[in-house]
């Protein structure tokens, strides 16, 4: 079992050193802010996403994604305000020069061509098109800017760019002399999203799981401590030490530092190797080693409240050493669990067997590894605050884009995100996607949170008196604050520990100071406790 917990213990540190993703909605940006792109006036809308719907002879059909134009008029938002509307193929299909019939508040669609964006939608609008939908010569989206000189910026039509397959898909309609239809518009996501309600649930409530076994476990590692100690010979005092259990791992001060240099290389190395197919095959490969090993600890520890003779009977296994029955009967369920996730993972349901996993493991995780007092708590989560910033701010003016929010996405991997951080689908979002946090925003501050509720156990304080209810408390409130700038940012990725660590160190330095606790908390971590053998020493000596 030794073997196993190092394992676990390996695998979590790479998880909460490499993978500490931003609170993040992965359907994409609905609006889009680029100062570098010019503005100046009948130039300056948004870039947004924009819905086109079509209709063949009059039967609903495919729906394709595109992006609006600087210039032009704004797309409407609500799908009733927008019209059914003819569409039709410009001839010459760039529309670099007037098309060759007038049109009739149809929307014409042209290819990419050579010439000014801004050139075809006034083109197209002298020819009467009500819009017009210009084909990238890509499969990637493009921003449709204006020249700093032009001056014919006077459009009243909405410019919308397809990519290269959607463009693709729409000739085929209109080469088949089917009657086509379009209808556009760019849906505004909901304020809130019941998705986030659940993903701070589940956030909370996995941290206050852990933190509470955590805190039992030591808890008892003490209680038995203090048995031994009662019970020991005066000789043999100096072989105990004062450590919990041996599947306890402290985070010291120099793996609490590595921390930003370790996680920024792996981070990097995700970057560049995440879009070939066998090292996203790797990471999903580790992540069911972790999620087997976290699922079947958390259920033995469950079930062997239940089943305690089967959990306390052993058998040696290889490898493994001793392995108790109801581990055996566990991990057979365990690793098929973990095998149909991998095989249905990109499934409309492979987000409950990823948030299972994910969950069973940060619990097993905050249980095995800790921080010994507030001193290394500190360098820790200082460490990954700045590292949180710059990977998902700074990191644009180096890579041209967010490192963080990339590999948090898997944008280059062709999967629907990285498996290691836990997601919702968005119920109500027109757009759809998901919203999702990483595992080191649990888990770096669940770290600070369960060594909270270890101290106020191990120093017999209440609730109130405690440093637990506030640490709980500061966390649900950063973790709160985050999606609410999230939505204020337009959906933009937002790097959690820039709110969650203020509110969570913030206040346990801030109580600590005020009780008079600060030095304890600082250098010890646990409160000062009479040994069994000279409280009872000195009950013999009043007597």
């Amino acid at each position: 079992m030794r073997i196993i917990s190092s394992l676990i213990f390996i695998y979590g540190v790479v998880l909460f050193f490499s993978l500490n993703c931003p609170a993040k909605v992965t359907a994409g940006d609905i609006v889009h802010h680029d100062d570098l792109a010019p503005k100046k006036p009948g130039c300056e809308n948004d870039f947004v996403l924009v819905k086109v719907q079509t209709w063949i002879d009059g039967k609903e059909d495919a729906e394709f994604v595109g992006v609006g134009a600087r210039f032009g008029t704004t797309i409407v938002s609500k799908e009733k305000n927008a019209q059914q509307t003819p569409l039709t193929l410009s001839d010459p299909r760039d529309c670099c020069k007037p098309p060759r019939k007038k049109l009739a508040g149809e929307v014409i669609m042209v290819d990419r061509g050579h010439c000014k964006f801004t050139t075809k939608a006034n083109k197209a609008e002298a020819a009467g098109a009500s819009a017009i939908l210009i084909v990238n010569n890509q499969k990637e989206l493009y921003k449709m800017v204006c020249d700093p000189e032009e001056t014919d910026l006077d459009i009243h039509i909405p410019a919308v760019m397809l990519p290269q397959d959607a463009g693709a898909t729409l000739d085929k309609m209109l080469l088949n002399r089917s009657s086509v239809t379009v209808q556009l518009y760019s849906p505004r996501r909901p304020v809130v999203d019941i998705a986030e309600v659940f993903l701070w649930l589940m956030a909370v409530g996995t941290i206050l799981c852990g933190s509470y076994w955590a805190a039992w476990s030591a808890r008892e590692a003490a209680i038995e401590h203090d048995k031994l100690l009662k019970d020991a010979s005066e000789e043999d005092l100096p072989n105990f030490g004062t450590g919990g259990s041996s599947t306890v791992m402290d985070i010291n001060m120099i793996s609490a530092v590595l921390f930003v240099v370790v996680a920024s290389c792996f981070l990097i190395v995700l970057y560049k190797l995440m879009r070939f197919t066998w090292f996203f095959e790797i990471l999903v490969v580790l992540f069911c080693i972790g999620g087997v090993e976290g699922l079947q600890t958390c259920l033995v520890a469950l079930l062997s409240r239940w089943f305690r003779r089967t959990g306390e009977s052993f058998i040696k296994v290889p490898i493994f050493g001793a392995v108790s029955y109801l581990t055996l009967a566990v991990s057979p369920f365990c690793i098929t669990f973990a095998v149909v996730w991998a095989v249905y993972r990109n499934s409309s349901f492979g987000w409950i067997g990823q948030d299972i996993l994910g969950i069973t493991l940060i619990i097993t995780v905050l249980q095995i590894v800790r921080i010994p007092n507030l001193k290394v708590g500190t360098v820790l989560l200082g460490c990954a605050f700045i590292y949180d910033i710059f990977w998902v701010f700074a990191s644009q003016r180096l890579f041209h884009e967010s490192v963080m929010i990339v590999v948090a996405r898997g944008d280059k991997s062709g999967e629907d995100g990285i498996p290691m951080l836990l997601k919702i689908p968005r119920l109500f979002d027109p757009w759809g996607g998901y919203s999702i946090i990483g595992f080191g925003d649990i888990l770096l501050p669940g770290l600070l949170v369960a060594f909270s509720l270890r101290y106020d156990w191990l120093a017999k304080k209440n609730l109130r008196a405690g440093y637990f209810l506030w640490a709980m408390i500061a966390y649900g409130l950063g973790l709160l604050i985050t999606y609410v700038a999230l939505n204020l940012m337009d959906g933009h990725g937002q790097p959690a520990l820039l709110y969650i660590v203020p509110f969570t160190l913030g206040t346990f330095l801030m109580l600590g100071t005020k009780r008079g606790d600060l030095k304890i908390l600082w250098t010890k971590g646990e409160p000062e406790r009479v040994c069994p053998h000279i409280r009872l020493e000195s009950k013999e000596e009043s007597d």
